[in-house]
């Protein structure tokens, strides 16, 4: 889950410093923030699936593809993070787990990230060109197939690259992520284009595509807050400004020391920031799911009222108005 192929050495990012902060700060700030971003995400991507109006909702689809991309680093890479802070050494130490580790770790992560650039993307095409989308075969080819596509080629990118690659793999069991060393980064051209393409360009598309979008928005508000779709332009655009000012804020500075790197800076200079901001990034994924409540208003309501139990608002406003109905009742006559 990091740019750590930033030059051509055979280092991996853990192999030159490791993260300050204690162990046990680790293990519980990954432990209280993933069992209940786990316990949100689930509830979202049940929502979507089984809630046939926000099933068939086209900017629900990359949501729910991402959350989907998350879950298997909250159920597997958190928790094996989480079991290397208890114990300090990878557990079990087997390079199957380094293996599955790493695929999860880049695969995941990066498949994300790069579907957040997308989803940035389509917003635009949902809001501002809806016409594209008018017919099913557009909508096939401007919404299903991108998203297909980048599936299709993260998943496979990586397992190509580490599962099948003909190459010997170095496991450090006492760092995280045993190492994130795969071998195929000591190739200059899997590792220059995995670090451009898979990295450095989602998240500078993402910045723009974002940027232009609210700004957009702003210049067409007036027009815009007539139409009866304003309401839901509102929440989107507060969705995506959410999503990404997570994902740039701390992701970028990672991507920037990466092409500093390729520009001629020594792979020593940013390092220790880059593996600070690796942990941080954890946080992504964690804080993901809260904010796509944003455009889930009735998920939120039975959430509330399901697993906090607390009473629907037009219910507490009754309660509190009943009473004062039954002081200020005028007095029957005799």
């Amino acid at each position: 889950m990091s740019f750590n192929n930033s030059s051509n050495s055979s280092e991996g990012l853990f192999d030159l410093v490791e993260i300050a902060n204690p162990s046990p700060v680790r293990f519980w700030l990954f432990l209280l923030f993933n069992t209940p971003s786990i316990v949100c995400a689930s509830c979202v991507i049940i929502h979507i699936i089984f809630n046939r109006t926000q099933r068939r909702a086209l900017h629900n689809h990359c949501v729910l593809l991402i959350l989907i991309f998350n879950l298997p680093i909250q159920l597997i890479d958190i928790n094996l993070q989480i079991i290397f802070f208890h114990y300090g050494s990878v557990q079990p130490p087997l390079p199957s787990v380094c293996l599955i580790w790493w695929y999860i770790d880049y695969a995941c992560y990066l498949g994300s990230m790069i579907l957040m650039a997308w989803l940035a993307v389509e917003r635009h095409i949902l809001i501002f060109h809806d016409r594209w989308i008018s017919n099913q075969r557009r909508c096939f080819l401007l919404h299903y197939a991108p998203m297909i596509i980048i599936a299709a080629y993260i998943l496979l990118f990586y397992l190509v690259n580490i599962f099948l690659l003909p190459c010997q793999n170095t496991f450090d069991y006492t760092l995280p992520i045993c190492g994130e060393n795969p071998c195929f980064e000591s190739d200059a051209f899997p590792s220059k284009w995995e670090s451009i393409v898979n990295g450095i360009l989602p998240i500078t598309l993402e910045t723009f595509a974002s940027v232009s979008f609210v700004i957009r928005v702003q210049l067409q508000s007036r027009r815009l807050s007539r139409l009866p779709q304003w309401r839901k332009t509102r929440r989107l655009t507060i969705q995506l400004s959410l999503m990404s000012a997570i994902n740039i804020c701390f992701n970028m500075p990672s991507c920037l020391i990466s092409f500093a790197h390729y520009c001629g800076l020594p792979s020593q200079y940013g390092s220790q920031i880059q593996v600070y901001f690796t942990f941080l990034a954890y946080f992504i994924t964690f804080l993901f799911p809260f904010v796509s409540l944003c455009q889930l208003p009735e998920l939120r309501k039975r959430i509330k009222t399901k697993i906090f139990f607390l009473p629907p608002q037009h219910q507490s406003q009754i309660a509190r108005v009943a009473p004062t109905l039954r002081r200020t009742q005028m007095p029957t006559v005799q």
